[in-house]
């Protein structure tokens, strides 16, 4: 999935089969990046290919460098500058996902940035980070700016946690393929529209919509659901006024560095998995 930084909307989506890979996915999404962009991602969609083909896009990228790509390190620090421009060279063989006459089209090198941080807060996993970027001029794009904004990357994590977790898809109830695709875009289309809510809230009453609560918008629309449809038109205006200062209201504070542990308040119930369909398990039960 590709989501705005801007507003946390679910901008595109591609559903494959369970072992395809997610570099395979991201290729279909790039054709609904618009010029201009700016591509964040982890370090699995750090390859060759893929840069030369969003940069072809007229749009440019931030992304993690790849484990597979030495860094320059001596006893835990990095010799040299930590931000400096570098030269890739074209792979000699042809990387999978990449037919002959595409990987023959691929220019002989690449000029990319190199933005080398340490993370000094307590709790966080990582504690040394390499980026690579597309963003050349350091005089329009300072270091730091660029770490902050790849430090929002993070934002997809919840977003996806919000899909997921808030609106209840981590168990989805559809058993047949076409049904299940039905199913997922329904979701999206509910959480797009929390977030259109949220940002209309934010900018007509000047908060940030980013700040805003997602599951107090959700409750506050069902809320006012009943009334906006009972209303007439004219009434059903002042009503949607009221809520959208109502949701501005529910502001989330900052909270930088902020890091909990990972781990599961409820125990599990100590009863064996279901690993059979339900009918095989009664009667097995019932022979018994």
């Amino acid at each position: 999935m590709i989501f705005s930084l801007v507003t946390g909307a679910a901008v595109a989506l591609c559903i494959d089969v369970l072992n395809t890979h997610d570099i395979k996915l991201a290729r279909r999404l790039y054709g609904f990046l618009k010029p201009n962009d700016v591509l964040l991602g982890d370090r699995a969609f750090c390859a060759y290919a893929d840069m030369v083909t969003i940069t072809k896009l007229g749009c440019d990228v931030i992304f993690r460098k790849h484990q597979s790509r030495t860094t320059t390190m001596r006893k835990g620090k990095i010799v040299g500058n930590c931000d400096k421009s570098v030269t890739w060279s074209k792979p000699k063989s042809c990387p999978k996902g990449l037919n002959k006459d595409e990987f023959d089209a691929l220019p002989p090198s690449i000029t990319v940035r190199e933005v080398y941080y340490y993370i000094v807060i307590p709790g966080f996993r990582t504690q040394q980070v390499s980026l690579i970027t597309t963003l050349l001029d350091k005089s329009s794009y300072s270091t730091l700016e660029i770490v902050g904004l790849y430090g929002k990357r993070w934002d997809v994590e919840l977003d996806l946690r919000h899909i997921k977790t808030t609106l209840g898809m981590d168990v989805l109830r559809c058993k047949t393929p076409p049904m299940i695709r039905k199913e997922i875009h329904v979701f999206l289309v509910a959480y797009n529209l929390l977030r259109s809510l949220m940002w209309s809230a934010g900018t007509t009453c000047s908060t940030p919509p980013n700040r805003l609560s997602l599951q107090g918008t959700r409750h506050h629309l069902i809320n006012f659901i009943p009334k906006l449809l009972d209303a007439t038109s004219t009434k059903r205006l002042q009503i949607y006024r009221t809520l959208l200062k109502i949701i501005a209201q529910k502001a989330v504070p900052e909270r930088p560095g902020r890091s909990e542990p990972r781990v599961r308040k409820r125990r599990p119930k100590a009863y064996p998995l279901m690993t059979k369909p339900r009918h095989e398990l009664r009667k097995q039960l019932q022979s018994a």
